[in-house]
């Protein structure tokens, strides 16, 4: 059987800061799909349903969807417990700028209002001690409002969170699906797989983490890194073997009868924005290539 395909979406502000700088890349570089975190240095989630309802307006308009609202959520200190000041945290938010009282209905109901299946979350900043069941109780409540929301809860991994590498997530999970033994951890919670997160954590994923989590996946984030330098690159100019990394995870998923995969450029590449992500959207249609992967 054919690898899964990749659903090329891209994250709007790894683009330019404004929902016109988003629109044009799209129509420029035909892409359908726009993930959203911020618009002119504001994240939604900071926004009330009148601006937000503003804003997927006019991204409809232009013909393009919302597969994913790139929130925010849990990207800030656990209750009780004080941030290892593990390095810079990008995109930090700080729930009292959240409109509504409660950040975690206010970020589905952004969701809805965008169109988008899928919501990002995090794992809090990291902290020592830290252990999967600590997050037990948020989660539950996040598949409860999954549930009720109809909208799919993506757990990503990243350095300065606790959940920071392929490693974390198969921990996670592993320890979730145990906690709920004999039912079925429900398809609502998923790993959101940045391969270029544990690259950058100096922990790249094993071929038992992502056959572990690969029945789960439907989602990954893709940006590229060279490691000598330190820093972030567009997609293919760095130096994780993307294409070995690709074809190993799709044909993991494919195994668990997964036909499609969300791939969402997450360039972070400030200093050149526009143009790293065109580059990467460009790299990914050639790693693609590369390995027989069809790319729509």
């Amino acid at each position: 059987m054919p690898l899964p395909r990749l659903a090329l979406a891209v994250i709007g502000d790894e683009i330019g800061p404004s929902l016109e700088d988003m629109i044009s890349f799209c129509q420029e570089h035909d892409v359908r799909r726009l993930d959203m975190r911020t618009v002119n240095g504001r994240n939604l989630l900071s926004m009330g349903l009148e601006e937000a309802t503003a804003i997927a307006r006019t991204i409809e308009k232009a013909g393009l969807q919302v597969p994913t609202f790139v929130s925010p959520l849990l990207k800030w200190p656990a209750a009780g417990k004080a941030a290892d000041g593990g390095g810079k945290v990008d995109f930090a938010f700080d729930p009292k700028d959240c409109p509504a009282e409660d950040p975690l209905i206010h970020a589905f109901d952004l969701a809805v209002v965008l169109g988008a299946s899928r919501i990002r979350v995090f794992s809090h900043l990291r902290y020592p001690g830290y252990k999967p069941q600590d997050l037990f109780g948020r989660y539950e409540r996040l598949i409860d409002l999954a549930g009720t929301y109809s909208v799919t809860v993506e757990i990503e991994n990243e350095p300065v969170c606790n959940i920071a590498t392929i490693a974390d997530l198969a921990e996670l999970f592993g320890s979730l699906t145990e906690a709920v033994s004999p039912n079925p951890l429900p398809l609502t919670l998923r790993p959101l797989v940045d391969i270029g997160n544990a690259w950058a954590a100096g922990k790249p994923p094993t071929d038992a983490e992502i056959d572990a989590l690969a029945p789960r996946v439907d989602l990954i984030h893709l940006k590229d890194r060279d490691s000598s330098a330190g820093r972030t690159v567009p997609l293919g100019d760095g130096d994780i073997p993307w294409a070995h990394e690709l074809e190993r995870l799709l044909a993991a998923t494919e195994k668990a009868s997964t036909d499609e995969i969300l791939a969402s450029i997450e360039t972070h590449c400030p200093q050149d924005a526009r143009d790293a992500t065109a580059r990467s959207v460009a790299g990914l249609r050639r790693l693609a290539g590369e390995i027989g992967v069809e790319v729509i």
